[in-house]
Order: C-alpha cells, then sequence, then structure tokens
C-alpha cells in the first residue's frame, strides 16, 4: 500500500491545483500585486544605519559555529506565500540555511577547520558593522535594539534593562515566528482544528498531544504559580521575563496588524480579511505558553509510557513458554541492561529502573479484557470519514508507546585528546524539519543575560541551547522512566473509582472542536468532543478487567502539571554570573524536569548530567508493568494535590565531568540506568557515533573538522550494513552460494558493506545512490528476514506483542517520526540486535546477554542459512517501485527521493526536498580558545 506523508495545517496548499480557482493565473499576479503594498511601512521601519554589536565576552576565537534549517524567517506576508506558491519564489532568509546544511553530506569529507562556516553560520557574539542588515527599536523603545545579519537574519537582541531585553525577544520571536507559535499554542489547548482547519493530520496532532496534557486554564495558571512561588527570587525573575516577552509578542501583533504586515495565514485559515484587514489576531497570554510547553515536553522531554504494551507481550510469551520460561523469554528481549549496549557514561552504576527481586503490586490484566480509552466522541461531518478516524488510531498508538522519537546527538572530546589542547563539542536536538522550523536562533544580550542559540518558537526569552560567553550546551532525549501506570479498581459505575478506600468520582475534562472549509484548507466542515477523564494517579489510557475486577489504567507522569518548572533551569543556563563551570552547569540542568541528556563544554572542561524528575518508586513495583493503586504502590512521598512526589537525589542520576569523550543519539546512558523504550542492545545508532569517536580519541589530535566529519559520516551510514549485514552475510556465506540471483545480490551487498554502507549520492545533486541495488536489497530483506528469522519460534502472536513493543525497522524510507516519512532520523528503534544476537549465536560466537533462545533455523546453521537465502532472493526480486512504493511526495520507485528529508509545511511557505541525513536539526561546532 503507497505510503502517504502526514499533511498538517497548511500542507494541503499546493500549486497549481492547491490555489483555489478565483486564485489561479491572472489573478494571482493582480492580487500580488495589489497586495505588494504594505510592505514597504514595514522595510522602512528596521534600517541598516545601525552599529556594530558588541561582542560581549566572547570567549570562543571565532570557534564557535552553528544550523538550523530552513532559514530564520518563519513569517510571510499573503503576497509572499502566493509568490511561493505560484513560482516558487522564497521570502528573505526564509531557506538561506537549507543549502549550506544539505551540501554537508557531500562535502565533509575532505573538510577543514577553515572551511566549516561554509556549512555553518558564524556564531560568534555580535555582527561586524560591515555586516549589519537592519537595526530596529521596537515599539520605539529606547532601552532594546534588534540587530539582523544580512548572511542569516538572526536577530541579536541587545537590552540595557532586562524588561527591554525580554520585550526584544518576544518582539524577534514574533517577527520570525508568530504563525507558528499561534499553531502550537492551540495544538497545546487542543483546539488545532478549530484554528487551522479539520485536515485529518490536523486531527490527529491535537489529539495526540492533548491527551498527554489535558489541562484546564486554571491547570495551566497553578503552574505558573507554582514555579514562581517555588523558587524565590529567580522565580519572580521568570514571571517578570515572560511578562516582558508577552508584551513584546503582543506589541508586535498590534503593529503588523495595522501595518498589515502579517502572516498571510490568517488570511488563507480566515482569520483576517486581505481587502479590509477586518478580524483579529488574538494577543498571547501566559497561559498560552504553558499550553506550548506541554507540547514540547510530551515531543521530546517524556521518557515512559507503555506499560500495558509491555504487560501485554509478557502474557504473549507466559502464555507460549510457561511463566517461569516466557518471563525469562520477554526479559531478553527487553534488554533492560543489557551489557553489550553502547553508553553515554562509561564508568559507574546508577541503578534506576531495575528488575526488583521481588515483585510487588503488579496488576496484570486478564487476557482478552484490555479496551484502550476512546479520545473522541459526537463525530460530525468529516469528523466521521475514514481518514478522520484513521488519523484518531494513529494518534492514539503513538501517544501510548514508549517508543518516543528522541532523535538529537552528541559527540564531546576533552581537551586532553584534541590538537588545541581545548574542548570540542558537535552536538544539537534533532527535532524533525517543519517549515518554519519549531526553533529559532537569536542571540540575547542583556543584564544577567549572555547567550546565542536555539529556542522554541514562543518559549524563546531563554536561549534553551547554544553558547554562552565561555561555554555552550546541548541535549539529546534521555527516555528514562518518568510515567507509570496504575490499575485503579472502579466502584458504582465506570466513572468512579477507589482512592484510598474511597469510591471517587473522576473528574471530565473536555474539548469541543469545529471547523469549516477555508481557503488552506478545504476539509469539508465537522466537529467532535475530546473527553478525558482523570483521576489523581492521571488520566485514564484504558479499561480491563485484573482478576475480574473491572479497572481503568491511568499514567502518571511526574512532570504532569508540571512542564512550567524547567524555567527556572533554563534561566540560569542563561546567566553568565551562574554558570562559570561544570559544575554550576551541572546544578543548572538540576532544575530542568525534562528527560533529557545534557552536555557542556567550555575552554578547559566538558561534562554531563542527566535530567529529569525520577520518582522513587516503593520497593517491589516493577516499573515496566502497572502496579494497583494503593498507597503501598505510590511512589514515595506523593501528594496527589501537587503531583509532587520523593525524586532520585542528582548523584543518583547519570552524571560525569571531564570523561574522555561523550557520545549521545538517545542510546542507554549507562550501567544499570534502565530507559523505557526497548532497543538498548548490541546494535544501536549509538554505535555509529562510539565507533568513530572513540576511534578519533585513540589516534589523539582531533579537531573541530575531524569531530563533524565523524558525525556526518555516522549520519549517512546505514546501521544494519555496518553492525548487522556482516554477521548475516557470514551466515549465508558459510555454504557455496549457486543460486544465480542470489549469489549477484550477495555480490552487491558484499560491495556495499565494503565500501562503508551509507546511502550517499554519486555525486553531489544527482539524486542517485552509489550502490543504489544494494540498498534496494537491504531495504526489501530486512523485514521478510526478521519475520522469517524470528516468527516461527516466537509464534505469531508473542511476535505480534513483540513488535508492538519494538518496531522491526527504521529505514530513511519508512513513515516513522513526530514528522512521518522524510524526516531524517532513521534506525532509532528496530530489532537489529535481536538478529546480531541470534545469528551471533547460531554461529558459535560469544554473546553477552543472548536471547533466551536461538530462533534462526531453531539452532541449527544449515536451516538458519535457508532461511536468510530464501529471503534474500525474494527481496532481491523486489523491484523499486514495489520496495518504494511512492508517497504525496515522492513517485514510486525513486528511491533517493523516498529516503529524501522534505520539511512539513505549518505555514505558506514549502522548501525544496533534500537528501538524506541522519543528523541533528540544529547543530553548534564549538571549541572555545579562553576562559572568564
Amino acid at each position: 500500500m503507497p505510503r502517504r506523508a502526514p499533511r498538517t495545517v497548511l500542507d494541503r496548499m499546493r500549486t497549481p491545483s492547491g490555489i483555489p480557482g478565483f486564485l489561479k493565473t491572472a489573478s494571482v499576479c493582480a492580487l500580488i500585486a495589489g497586495l505588494l503594498s504594505p510592505l514597504a511601512p514595514a522595510a522602512a521601519s528596521e534600517t541598516a544605519t545601525g552599529q556594530a554589536t558588541a561582542a560581549a565576552n566572547d570567549h570562543c576565537g571565532n570557534q564557535c559555529s552553528d544550523i538550523l534549517p530552513p532559514g530564520q524567517n518563519g513569517n510571510a506576508t499573503l503576497a509572499q506565500i502566493l509568490l511561493n506558491q505560484a513560482f516558487g519564489t522564497q521570502p528573505e532568509h526564509a531557506e538561506d540555511q537549507l543549502g549550506p546544511y544539505a551540501d554537508l553530506a557531500k562535502g565533509y569529507p575532505g573538510l577543514t577547520n577553515d572551511k566549516i562556516n561554509t556549512f555553518f553560520n558564524d556564531a560568534s557574539f555580535g555582527v561586524p558593522a560591515d555586516q549589519i542588515a537592519s537595526s530596529l527599536k521596537p515599539a520605539g523603545r529606547s532601552d532594546v535594539t534588534i540587530v539582523r545579519d544580512k548572511k542569516t537574519g538572526v536577530p541579536h537582541i541587545t537590552g540595557t534593562t532586562r524588561y527591554g531585553t525580554e520585550f526584544g525577544a518576544g518582539y524577534a520571536a514574533a517577527q520570525d515566528r508568530l504563525w507558528l507559535m499561534d499553531v502550537f499554542r492551540h495544538v497545546g489547548r487542543g483546539q488545532l482544528t478549530s484554528f487551522a482547519g479539520g485536515a485529518p493530520s490536523n486531527q490527529g496532532l491535537e489529539q495526540q498531544f492533548w491527551r498527554h496534557a489535558p489541562y484546564t486554564e486554571a491547570d495551566l495558571q497553578a503552574q505558573i504559580d507554582n514555579a514562581v512561588a517555588t523558587n524565590g527570587e529567580r522565580g519572580r525573575q521568570a514571571l517578570a521575563d515572560v511578562k516582558a516577552y508577552l508584551d513584546g509578542i503582543n506589541s508586535y501583533i498590534d503593529a503588523s496588524d495595522s501595518g498589515r504586515t502579517f502572516p498571510g495565514e490568517y488570511v488563507l485559515t480566515g482569520h483576517k480579511d486581505s481587502v479590509t484587514n477586518a478580524g483579529t489576531i488574538e494577543h498571547f497570554k501566559i497561559t498560552d505558553l504553558v499550553a506550548l510547553a506541554s507540547v514540547i515536553g510530551a515531543l521530546f522531554g517524556a521518557g515512559g509510557g507503555g506499560e500495558v504494551n509491555n504487560a501485554l507481550s509478557l502474557m504473549a510469551a507466559q502464555e507460549k513458554y510457561g511463566v517461569a520460561e516466557g518471563t525469562k523469554v520477554w526479559e531478553s528481549f527487553r534488554m533492560r541492561n543489557d551489557p553489550e549496549a553502547v553508553l553515554t557514561q562509561h564508568e559507574g552504576s546508577f541503578p534506576y529502573g531495575t528488575k526488583p527481586a521481588d515483585p510487588q503490586g503488579t496488576a496484570l490484566p486478564d487476557a482478552g479484557s484490555v479496551q484502550p480509552e476512546p479520545l473522541v466522541y459526537d463525530r460530525t461531518g468529516s469528523a466521521t470519514t475514514a481518514g478522520a478516524t484513521g488519523a484518531s488510531g494513529e494518534a492514539a498508538k503513538t501517544a501510548t508507546s514508549s517508543a518516543r522519537r528522541g532523535m538529537s546527538n552528541a559527540l564531546v572530546v576533552s581537551g586532553k585528546h584534541t590538537a588545541s589542547g581545548h574542548p570540542v563539542a558537535v552536538f544539537g536536538p534533532q527535532t524533525g524539519y517543519f517549515a518554519p522550523q519549531l526553533l529559532l536562533l537569536q542571540e540575547i544580550q542583556g543584564p544577567g543575560i549572555s547567550a546565542r542559540g536555539a529556542s522554541f518558537a514562543g518559549l524563546s526569552m531563554y536561549v534553551e541551547l547554544g553558547r554562552g560567553q565561555d561555554y555552550a550546551w546541548s541535549a539529546t532525549t534521555s527516555g528514562q522512566d518518568i510515567i507509570d501506570s496504575y490499575a485503579v479498581e472502579l466502584c458504582q459505575d465506570d466513572y468512579h473509582y477507589l482512592y484510598r478506600g474511597t469510591c471517587t468520582p473522576m473528574e471530565k475534562i473536555e474539548q469541543k472542536n469545529a471547523w469549516k472549509p477555508t481557503t488552506a484548507d478545504g476539509t469539508a466542515a465537522g466537529s467532535y468532543t475530546m473527553r478525558v477523564w482523570r483521576t489523581k494517579y492521571g488520566p485514564v489510557e484504558y479499561r480491563a478487567t485484573v482478576g475480574g475486577k473491572k479497572v481503568a489504567y491511568t499514567t502518571l507522569r511526574s512532570s504532569f502539571l508540571h512542564e512550567a518548572d524547567s524555567i527556572i533551569g533554563f534561566q540560569m543556563l542563561n546567566d553568565p554570573d551562574y554558570v562559570k563551570g561544570p559544575d554550576t552547569f551541572q546544578k543548572a540542568v538540576q532544575h530542568i524536569n525534562y528527560t533529557f541528556n545534557w552536555f557542556y563544554a567550555d575552554s578547559e572542561h566538558t561534562a554531563y548530567y542527566n535530567s529529569g524528575d525520577n520518582p522513587v518508586r516503593a520497593t517491589g513495583v516493577d516499573a515496566e508493568f502497572p502496579a494497583w493503586a494503593r498507597p503501598a504502590y505510590e511512589w514515595r512521598g506523593w501528594d496527589p494535590a501537587t503531583n509532587t512526589a520523593d525524586y532520585t537525589p542528582p548523584s543518583a542520576h547519570p552524571n560525569s565531568i571531564d570523561q574522555d569523550y561523550y557520545v549521545s543519539w538517545n542510546n542507554k546512558q549507562a550501567r544499570d540506568y534502565t530507559t523505557a523504550p526497548w532497543g538498548n542492545g548490541s546494535v544501536h545508532r549509538g554505535n555509529l557515533l562510539e565507533d568513530r569517536v572513540k576511534k578519533l580519541v585513540q589516534q589523539g589530535g582531533v579537531t573541530r573538522a575531524a569531530l563533524v566529519k565523524a558525525m556526518a559520516d555516522a549520519g549517512l551510514a546505514d546501521l544494519r550494513a555496518e553492525d548487522v549485514l556482516p554477521e548475516l552475510l557470514k551466515v549465508v556465506n558459510s555454504s557455496p552460494v549457486t543460486d544465480p540471483a542470489v549469489a549477484a545480490a550477495v555480490s552487491r551487498l558484499q560491495a556495499w558493506a565494503a565500501a562503508g554502507g551509507k546511502r550517499t549520492e554519486t555525486a553531489a545533486g544527482s539524486k542517485k545512490y552509489a550502490d543504489a541495488d544494494a540498498i534496494r536489497i537491504l531495504d526489501a530483506w530486512w523485514p521478510l528476514l526478521v519475520k522469517a528469522e524470528f516468527e516461527p519460534g516466537l509464534g505469531s502472536g508473542l511476535y505480534a506483542a513483540m513488535t508492538a513493543n519494538l518496531p522491526v525497522d527504521e529505514s530513511p524510507s519508512a513513515a516513522h517520526g513526530p514528522t512521518g516519512s522524510h524526516a531524517g532520523s532513521s534506525f532509532q528503534y528496530g530489532w537489529w540486535s535481536y538478529v546480531d544476537k541470534d545469528l551471533r549465536a547460531v554461529l558459535g560466537e560469544q554473546v553477552k546477554g543472548p536471547l533466551a533462545r536461538t530462533y534462526c533455523g531453531d539452532g541449527s546453521l544449515g536451516a538458519c542459512r535457508d532461511t536468510l537465502v530464501s529471503t534474500l532472493k525474494a527481496a532481491a526480486g523486489k523491484t523499486a517501485a514495489q520496495v518504494y512504493p511512492g508517497d504525496d511526495v515522492c513517485a514510486a520507485g525513486d528511491q533517493w527521493c523516498a529516503d529524501s528529508i522534505n520539511h512539513r509545511t505549518l505555514g505558506g511557505i514549502k522548501h525544496g526536498k533534500i537528501g538524506w541525513q541522519n543528523r541533528p536539526t540544529y547543530q553548534q561546532v564549538v571549541e572555545f580558545t579562553s576562559h572568564r
């Protein structure tokens, strides 16, 4: 079946058919001409006569760089949108970082330090006088100036007062991302369809996130009040900063409304009239930012979940093998603490989420009793279509899985192993590819703030990932388990439950949405109600019976009702008077309750810390499975009124200073530290970084260019080809290959593996892969061989349950991740470790932490070889059109296009595809030369 790429918000706008009939051809040109006149006042308000911004205490010595495609400018007027849709023209700075970002894929082999900024931006503080494109004092204020540079249009905000600085940050954010900010505040509130249209993808998006954080307005305000009340002077400063930031956003809204330079999407979605200017762009309020933060936290910083799915697969294993053997089999696939897993922290033990010796309070469901809790009710109109209900199903599946798309990577090398003697870091978050991008770049200089880097649009009162005066920091998603499932026993009816012995009503939270067709989204009128039932133990996710008793399975997250708390940590990271070295860096990120791995580098030191509010669980509770909602099995010190508990101390989190090197690609953090997602075994994409960086460190003299090359090389590698294909071919070649079709396939695969197993173009811009046949064969072979290797031994029921816990494959062309296919990030989840360990066992090689049984050929090398040969022959016979069936972006059989990165439109501007790279979206390259 052809894959369909998700289409969100304004992705339905396409040229030429996507432009409504009355806007086509000559009328488009006439309308554009009529709309261009409002652009002049905006241009006049920003002059290039300002002076160079000061390079405030910059200790990077011109050795800090960054990149964030497609471009800084994420706002476009209606005229600019229509020009883009009709002729492909781009607003200034809308995609000028896309080309350099894409070019690294073919340009990295010859990279030297002096060529880094061919592919990255200079991330030094300030703007040279001859590079100033504009200088603006927003709203005529005398205490802040926004200077934008000629090359990228990044805002450099300099304030003389704290209020003015934050006002400027809000104003600049709205200049660059107002429409996107508006979209995501509505996503966080579960109101996207009413705001932007009822496309099935919009329905799925709001459903996916609202079920994680079904907050009332009072809940959002309470988060702010709590963050202020519990953090003293820093809390009060954060509140003042946010209010000034909001004032800046709203000032821009007013200015763009009166000047008619607001984003054109407001017209296309029916919120503004292009002729009369009637309509309103709602001002932002403080609770909007909490709603926005809840989306980001759910997407990138909330590890855990999946306990009910775990229970189902355990029960399937026990049904097949018996309780003792089935549990052993299940644990071997779970790989909680695999001895062959790549680790970010090399030394020490940090027990968390380990299997208890004597499990207590586990509440496994009765077989066949589990039913997902409905979210959507009262569908009307287009909400009843198959596309709409299908989107709801996918949203539910994504929301309830532990396989959260972490993405992001980091490579950090101590100065002991670099050419200069100073640490070198290449790191950044892999946040998907959107147009406009979720992140924005900025430099902020003001009282108590000195930083440049990336922030999520609408939350950019501080730089969230970037550099300070003499240090830089970044993060990857860690995924340790801060989400637990509880079985609450029902009483009276399906909407009352026992809470500490008292029959207690569930709280009903509803969001009613309705939409009608607009120019941007022609989806027919429709409506529905989203309904969540909340308990003290969190929202209801499933219903079932346990021992014949009716229960609801709930989801309790330690960061639930606490997304706003992390603002203090980000405030500290921006404060040069607070962060003065690795120790204070670690203390700052301890205030961030999202599940992240944090990395640090200055001119002398490197550091690492794993953040998140890790709850202290009751003795005997196994976090892998649902527990009874009873005091004996609750988090220790848990207060349901505030959803606070006792948390593991900072020393119990993986943390380190000045390790030889750090790598992270959402792999296991440290020994005995269990992460919620499955798949942290002998083969993980983290190995692609580990192998390359370890080799560099052994050689010594590491440079920025060398570390970028290691990252880029790993970013083109096919994990299966590099780390599993050798074992596959060893089994296949254990006897002579006599079938001509199989022999030809083996020859192609061997040649590809010998060349490095990368998915790379024959030449820059060719849009054709070298080793294209081998790549096609492996893409076709992998799902066939995994099924043939494991399903006979596991049985179809257990195999299906295990694949629900961990997908079989995640090749670049697969539909996965927060943006579906064409999302770049690949090889995070798959059965590579299972295949690797199983084949090594069949070959008689040593395996640490083996699977409980041998599956390929039931342990017989000859039978295993027959399985692999037959599936390889079938794979080799598949055409490119069968392997790459095409979608809304690519024609069937177009291999390069199937892998390509396509920026998902969240607004009216679209961009061209770029070649595949498995790489951070925003990325820094840093090497500081001095320290304060």
